[in-house]
């Protein structure tokens, strides 16, 4: 076998498409470009364009937002964290934390937290602090003995300034009410001239 010899095997190499080389060729004339005008350049992009009036996408109303202040969570079940503890990758002497369960390759990314699913077994005992955790992961982790250690969740205050201020103007409105009440409700004392007036008229 000599260097000139060597080559691919059959069919191995395509060769690529020439075209504008007549219209017997197949991809001739046009070059596979269909007729003339704005289509037959590229880089044009006519989806959505409607002649002009108005576009369905601009027709239709706009639905909902995004919330930029949602906090997105890291999220683990309890049968990856038990096949983490049996591979000796999370000591189960210790905390389980966020920074543990990046050491163990659990978690990657940029997250607000992680939060603790309940599918699976977990026969461990292990200490988990995590940001949230579902009532089912909870009570697993409380039967296998261990503890689940969870952020205090500040409660936000039910009456602020304004509801204040407009409860106390409302006992006020009461207490003036109240007094108006009890002022129509007492006798009015009778002058000189009606009861002698009164009196006047028994007589005769």
């Amino acid at each position: 076998m000599r260097l000139n010899e060597i080559g691919d095997n059959p069919k191995a190499r395509k060769a690529r498409k020439r075209v504008g080389r007549g219209i017997g060729s197949g991809t001739g004339k046009t070059s596979g470009r269909g007729n003339k005008g704005q289509l037959s350049r590229s880089g044009v992009s006519l989806l959505g364009f409607e002649g002009g009036q108005m576009p369905l996408y601009r027709r239709l109303p706009k639905r909902g937002f995004t919330n930029f202040f949602r906090k997105h969570y890291a999220e683990i079940n309890l049968d990856r964290l038990q096949r983490a503890v049996d591979a000796g990758k999370i000591d189960a002497n210790k905390p389980v934390n966020e920074e543990a369960l990046r050491r163990a390759g659990l978690v990657n990314g940029r997250y607000d937290g992680v939060r603790l699913l309940g599918k699976g077994d977990l026969k461990a005992t292990l200490t988990i602090e995590v940001a949230g955790a579902s009532k089912a992961a909870a009570q697993a982790v409380e039967k296998a003995g261990g503890k689940l250690v969870l952020p205090e969740q500040k409660v936000p205050a039910k009456e602020g300034k304004k509801a204040a201020a407009k409860a106390k103007a409302k006992g006020a409105d009461a207490k003036a009410k109240g007094a108006e009440a009890a002022a129509g409700d007492s006798p009015k004392p009778k002058s000189a001239g009606e009861d002698g007036a009164g009196k006047g008229d028994g007589k005769s």
